[in-house]
Formats: structure tokens, C-alpha cells, sequence
């Protein structure tokens, strides 16, 4: 068994070392911040802070392919979250109101969840490791670089500097710090070879309340979680113990949209969005917290078949990181984490060979949900840009826009088309393994071509200037 060192611990780091202990492994995982473990949700969300995680109480979910994960992999973390008051949510009562309640079928069990706000899911993970034998979490703990040696002529990372100039040996280092991972700085002060990076600015701004119950139960939803208004998204969650979250965002250029800062604003937007206005019911809990500055990151260690360095593994956002709108970042961060275990399981013995092995992994079975989820961002920011600018919505030309555009308008109109956005929404499926079904293409096409927009679900643009000015 190996030596390992996890850097960071986050949810994904933490769900990496937890795997990698339970399968005999030692485990080391090295966290910058000091704060301790907090005793329970409320303390865990007034009191802890993680300067490192820039979305720590930014809209949080999870999902369904999370639960599913953690029901397989976890499950003691999974009774450690209902004990904590993670709600279970099922993402299929969360319809249009042109197709209105679904009938239940066998099967739709898969679309149930279970979400929290980020710190009560960080602290449910914290406190299960702390029961992890082989695994040790050390706070405090700031790491500065890398320590290597040459293998068959190429880098080999044999582990950390410490910022007390400590070196903490591994036989595999895993980079799982997040957004903000410096990892890329690490490897040319190493002297390796740069990595493969692309990175764009996801042209997103971010508005959020959140709320808790003033009179009753949390409100239901009466649309999508996640429903395009014109020139701005709502985003609507479930949260743990009764609390939810509300989000209005738009593109970084609409500087019109920094008045959303003020809750009056906020307020009044969101109360002309019919759909939405009833999650107003609850009490606020928190002023409008803005979040800008999201980068669409990708980063690989295997360039041209040969691995830049080996002895590494990168996991979750610091792999890949994109918008934090379709919720995907938790749920493939617990994905990498399972796919790392088993290559680790077979391939760790020989440096070169895992690495290859694990970009292969990754390659297969995450990065395809990064480029769909880029594709997704970069057409919703194009839409954005087109009304602000009272230009009409970019018509897609590519054929695989096309279908997607076809795919957002079936959806509305047609139970079984909604369940298979349900499933690429859950993470369950990904779109292109949904279009090869037998005749869902061809249903798609046939649905969008009969269906007709919906009404507006908000204020137009100019209704929306006045709201804000």
C-alpha cells in the first residue's frame, strides 16, 4: 500500500482521502485553513470561514449522481447528512408549468437527492474523517511547492514543502485545492514542463440571498431549479435544515446589474418573476452576496501521450473548474474521487503507467461534462449579450446547437424528453449518450417543431432597468 498526500481538504479532497484510506492507503491530508471542525450547521455556517473557497456560502447543491455516489461508496457519509438535515429533494418536482406534475414511474427514484449548504456538507465530511484510521488531517498546514527527483527522464513529485519548511514525503501527491490551486506555479518553479491549460472567464455575476421559513415549511418549487429570464437567470435551491437559496445572475458586461447589490433590488426583481416570487415568503438570512470572476478551467498533465510529471493526480475543481450554475462541481469532484481510487487500485505500482491510466480516466468519464458545460455557458452568455443589446437571440448553426436549442424547447412540452434533461441535469447521463437512444433525436425534433415559446417568466429588459434603476 501506498504513502499518499492529499492537499486540501475540502469535500473532494476529503471523499479522496476517505476512499484511499478505506482501501488501505495512508493518508495525509494537509489543509492551509486552521479553523477546527464546527460542532453543528448553525455553527458551521456563522462562524467557520474558508478564505481558500471563494463560493463557501455561494448557492450550493447536490446532485442526484452525488447521492447515488455516496449511497455506493459512502453510505455512512450519506446517514451523517440526513442526520445533519441535508434535505431530500426530488429534482422531478421541480417541472415547467406546461407539462405541471409528473406521474410517478418505476425508476424516478434516481432523480431523488440529497443537498446542504456547503459548510454543513464540508462539516459532515470533516467530522468522517476524523473516524478514518488511516487517514490523518492536518490543519494549519500551508504548503509552498513541490519536492521531485528524475524518473526515466521525467519529473517525478515525491512531495510537499511545507510553509515551515517541513517536506512531507508521498509516493502520490493529489492536488485537490480547488479553483485557486497554484499547482501550475509549483511545476515550472519544479522545472517541468508546462501542463496543458485552457482557462476563460465565464462571463457570469452572481446575486444571492439566502432564506429560512418565516410562517410554515419551505416554499415548492413551480418551475426548474435553473430558469432562463430574458437577460438573466433564476437559480433557485434547497438547502439543509429548511433554509434555501435564491440567485439572480447575469453577464459581467450588464453593468446595469450591479444594482442588484441592494436587496430593495434584488427584492423587486425577483417579486416580478411570477414563478419566483413566492420564495420572498421566507425571512432573509443573509444580505445579496455577489460573487464575479469565474474562470472555465481545464488543466492536464498529459501533453502529446507523455506525462509532464508523474507522482501527481489532479481531482475535482483542481482538474477542472466551470460556472457553479448547473451545480456539477461537488458531484464530479466525488466521481474524480472514485475513478482515482480504482485506477489507484491497479496502476499506482509504476508512476508512468498511472499516470497515463488516470488521464485516461479522466479524459473518459470528466472531461466530456467540462465541455458540456462550457458549450452550455458560452451559448446562455451569448444569449445574455443579445437582449442586452436588443439584437435577437443568436440562431445556433452547428448541428449539435441545434439540437439543443430543439432539446430546451421539447423539454417543456413532453414528460419523456423532460426526464432525459433530468438526467443530464442530475449528472446521470450525458447528452450525447442521451441523443443515441433509439428515437429520442428524432422525438426531440419532432416535440420542438410543433412547440411554441413559452410566455415570459420575468420582466422584459426594459421593465427590468426600470426595476433596478
Amino acid at each position: 500500500m501506498a504513502k499518499i498526500t492529499v492537499l486540501g481538504a475540502g469535500v473532494c479532497g476529503l471523499t479522496t482521502a476517505m476512499l484511499l484510506g478505506r482501501d488501505g492507503h495512508d493518508v495525509t491530508v494537509l489543509e492551509r485553513d486552521l479553523a477546527p471542525v464546527p460542532k453543528s450547521p448553525g455553527d458551521a455556517w456563522d462562524h467557520r470561514e474558508r478564505a481558500g473557497v471563494a463560493q463557501f456560502r455561494q448557492p450550493h447543491y447536490v446532485l442526484p449522481r452525488a447521492k447515488h455516489i455516496l449511497e455506493a461508496e459512502l453510505p455512512d457519509v450519506r446517514d451523517a447528512l440526513l442526520a445533519a438535515g441535508a434535505f431530500r429533494f426530488d429534482t422531478l418536482t421541480a417541472t415547467p408549468p406546461s407539462l405541471g406534475r409528473l406521474e410517478r414511474r418505476p425508476g424516478d427514484e434516481r432523480f431523488i437527492t440529497l443537498t446542504a449548504r456547503r459548510p454543513t456538507l464540508e462539516m459532515v465530511f470533516a467530522r468522517a474523517t476524523e473516524d478514518e484510521p488511516r487517514v490523518v488531517v492536518r490543519r494549519g498546514v500551508g504548503v509552498t511547492g513541490l519536492t521531485t527527483r528524475k524518473s526515466s527522464g521525467i519529473p517525478h513529485v515525491v512531495g510537499v514543502r511545507t510553509e515551515s519548511g517541513e517536506e512531507v514525503h508521498a509516493d502520490l501527491v493529489v492536488d485537490a485545492m480547488g479553483r485557486r490551486s497554484p499547482l501550475p506555479v509549483w511545476l515550472r518553479d519544479a522545472g517541468v514542463a508546462p501542463l496543458t491549460e485552457e482557462m476563460e472567464d465565464s462571463g457570469f455575476v452572481y446575486y444571492t440571498r439566502y432564506f429560512r421559513p418565516k410562517n410554515g415549511g419551505r416554499p415548492e418549487p413551480r418551475d426548474r431549479l435553473l430558469v432562463p429570464v430574458g437577460s438573466f437567470s433564476v437559480l433557485t435551491l434547497p438547502c439543509d435544515n429548511g433554509t434555501w437559496s435564491v440567485t439572480l445572475f447575469g453577464s459581467t458586461g450588464d453593468h446595469p446589474l450591479k444594482q442588484l447589490r441592494h436587496p430593495d433590488r434584488w427584492t423587486a426583481v425577483l417579486a416580478a418573476c411570477p414563478l419566483h416570487r413566492h420564495w420572498l415568503e421566507g425571512e432573509p438570512t443573509t444580505d445579496v452576496l455577489p460573487m464575479a470572476g469565474i474562470l472555465d478551467r481545464y488543466r492536464r498533465l498529459v501533453v502529446d501521450g507523455r506525462p509532464v510529471a508523474t507522482g501527481l493526480a489532479l481531482v475535482g475543481d483542481a482538474w477542472a473548474c466551470t460556472n457553479p450554475s448547473t451545480g456539477r462541481g461537488i458531484t464530479l469532484g466525488l466521481l474524480h474521487a472514485t475513478r482515482l481510487r480504482d485506477v489507484a487500485r491497479t496502476q499506482l505500482n509504476d508512476p508512468q503507467d498511472f499516470a497515463v491510466a488516470w488521464d485516461a480516466a479522466t479524459e473518459s468519464d470528466l472531461t466530456p461534462w467540462y465541455r458540456a458545460t462550457v458549450a452550455f455557458d458560452r451559448a446562455r452568455l451569448a444569449e445574455f449579450d443579445a437582449l442586452r443589446a436588443g439584437r435577437e437571440r443568436p440562431q445556433p448553426v452547428d448541428p449539435q446547437q441545434v439540437m439543443a436549442a430543439a432539446f430546451a424547447r421539447a423539454l417543456l412540452h413532453d414528460a419523456d424528453i423532460f426526464r432525459g434533461f433530468a438526467e443530464v441535469a442530475g449528472c446521470l447521463t450525458l447528452p450525447a449518450a442521451l441523443f443515441v437512444r433509439p428515437r429520442f433525436a428524432e422525438r426531440v425534433q419532432e416535440v420542438a417543431g410543433k412547440s411554441t415559446a413559452p410566455p415570459p417568466s420575468g420582466p422584459t429588459r426594459d421593465e427590468l432597468l426600470r426595476l433596478i434603476a
